[in-house]
C-alpha cells in the first residue's frame, strides 16, 4: 500500500482521503500538488538492481497515487488502475478465467459488460450465466453450478435494482467463488462492498470517480495483496494500463468526490419527487422509493441513495423524440457521473449492444430513459424536465 498515506490519513474519513490523496509527495520541489511523471522507463540503480519503477506499461508514479487513494477509499489491499471501465472488466475475466470456468452475471447489468461476457463465452473464453440475482432460486441454483467469479452491480444499470452484497458473497464463498462488484454508481463514498464481504470492487473512473467528463480510466481494488499481485502480472503482460497525464486528472478529479456526490444526490432527490407525481411519467426508478427493487437492502447496505435515476415516459412511444429534443439543459450523452446533468436513452445507447430479448427480460423498455443529475441549479434541471414533459402529448 501507499508510501505517501500517512499515518493520521489511514484514520481519516472519506472526505479527507479523497481531498489529500498524493498531496505533499514531491521530495525535490517540495510542491503541495503531485508532480506528474510521463517516463516510461527508469534508470536501474546498477546491474541487476531495477528502482521501484522500471517501465511505464507495468507502473507509473503518477498511476500509483490514484491506486492508493482509491484502494483507501474502499478500505483495500491494493488497487490497478486501467485505461477504462470496460479495460477493468475485462481484465479481471482474463486473470481469472479459463474456458471452464463460470461468472455469474446479472441479467441486467451495464450493456458493455453483459456484450462483453456474451462474445468471449460464444468464443469459448469461459462460460457465463445471466440471472437475477434478486431471485433467490434463480440464485441458488446458478451458485450450484460451482462459479469461479459473481459480479454483482448494484444499483443496476438502468433500472437501480439493489441486491444484498452481503448475502450474495456469503453464499458466493461457500462454493469457493470469488466476488466482484461494479461500484461505479454508489462509489465509495456511499457504499463499501469490501467491508460486506466482496473479493474485488471496480469502477469505471470515468464517471463519478473522475466526475468531469473528461477522461476515460477504470480500477480494480482487491482485498488481498496475493490477489492483487497476480491480477498486475497480467495487467502488464496485456497492457490495460492508463497514462500519468489522465492519471493525473483523475486524482484531482478525486479531491471533490465527496462534496460532488452529497450535492448531486440532494439534487436527485428532488428530481425524483417531481416525476413520480407528474401525470406524463408512467415509472420512476430509484432506490430511495419503497417500489423500487432493494429498497430495503439499499437502506441497510448504502449511505446514500445516489443521483443515478430512471424513469419510463407514459403513453405512446413516438413522443420520445419529442420529448428529448425539447430539453435544453440535459445532454443526451452515455455517460454519467460528471458535474453535468445528462440523459440517456438505454435501449439504443448504453444497452443497445444487446439483443431486445435480453432487454426483455432484463425490463428495459423503449420508454425507459436514464438521468445522471448533476450540479446545477436544481430548480434549473427540475424546471427543464417539466418544460420538456409539457411539449409532449
Amino acid at each position: 500500500m501507499s508510501k505517501c498515506i500517512t499515518k493520521q490519513q489511514k484514520n481519516a474519513g472519506q472526505a479527507t482521503i479523497a481531498v489529500r490523496g498524493g498531496l505533499n509527495t514531491d521530495n525535490q520541489y517540495g510542491s503541495v500538488v503531485p508532480v506528474i511523471t510521463p517516463s516510461t522507463c527508469y534508470r536501474y540503480h546498477e546491474f541487476a538492481k531495477p528502482r521501484e519503477f522500471d517501465y511505464g506499461r507495468k507502473a507509473n508514479p503518477s498511476r500509483r497515487l490514484v491506486e492508493e487513494t482509491i484502494a483507501q477509499l474502499e478500505g483495500g489491499a491494493d488497487a490497478i488502475l486501467t485505461n477504462c471501465g470496460m479495460s477493468a472488466i475485462h481484465l479481471i475475466s482474463v486473470a481469472l478465467l479459463t474456458p471452464n470456468d463460470l461468472i455469474v452475471a446479472p441479467h441486467d447489468c451495464y450493456g458493455g459488460s453483459y456484450r462483453l461476457f456474451n462474445s468471449l463465452s460464444q468464443r469459448g473464453a469461459f462460460k457465463v450465466k445471466f440471472i437475477d440475482q434478486s431471485d433467490p432460486l434463480a440464485l441458488q441454483e446458478a451458485l450450484a453450478l460451482k462459479p469461479k467469479l459473481v459480479l454483482i452491480e448494484t444499483p443496476s444499470n438502468p433500472l437501480l435494482r439493489v441486491v444484498d452484497i452481503q448475502a450474495i458473497a456469503k453464499q458466493a464463498h461457500e462454493v469457493g467463488a470469488l466476488v466482484l462488484v461494479d461500484n461505479t454508481f454508489m462509489t465509495p463514498i456511499l457504499q463499501q462492498p469490501l467491508a460486506l464481504g466482496a473479493d474485488i470492487v471496480t469502477h469505471s473512473c470515468t464517471k463519478f470517480l473522475n466526475g468531469h467528463s473528461d477522461l476515460l480510466a477504470g480500477i480494480l481494488v482487491f482485498k488481498d495483496q496475493k490477489l492483487a499481485d497476480d491480477v498486475l502480472w497480467w495487467a502488464n503482460n496485456i497492457g490495460t494500463l492508463t497514462s500519468a497525464f489522465d492519471s493525473y486528472l483523475l486524482l484531482r478529479g478525486l479531491r471533490t468526490l465527496s462534496a460532488r456526490v452529497s450535492l448531486q444526490q440532494a439534487n436527485a432527490q428532488k428530481v425524483v419527487e417531481f416525476l413520480v407525481n407528474h401525470p406524463k411519467v408512467a415509472n420512476v426508478y430509484h432506490p430511495s422509493l419503497s417500489s423500487n427493487v432493494g429498497h430495503d437492502i439499499a437502506q441497510k447496505q448504502q449511505k446514500g441513495f445516489g443521483s443515478l435515476l430512471s424513469f419510463e415516459l407514459a403513453g405512446d412511444p413516438a413522443v420520445m423524440p419529442t420529448f428529448l429534443q425539447a430539453l435544453n439543459l440535459f445532454t443526451l450523452a452515455q455517460s454519467l457521473g460528471g458535474v453535468e446533468s445528462l440523459i440517456c436513452h438505454p435501449a439504443t445507447m448504453t444497452h443497445s449492444g444487446i439483443s431486445a430479448e435480453a432487454r426483455k427480460t432484463a425490463g428495459i423498455s423503449d420508454q425507459l430513459l436514464r438521468i445522471s443529475v448533476g450540479l446545477e441549479d436544481v430548480d434549473d434541471i427540475i424546471g427543464d424536465l417539466d418544460q420538456a414533459l409539457a411539449a409532449i402529448a
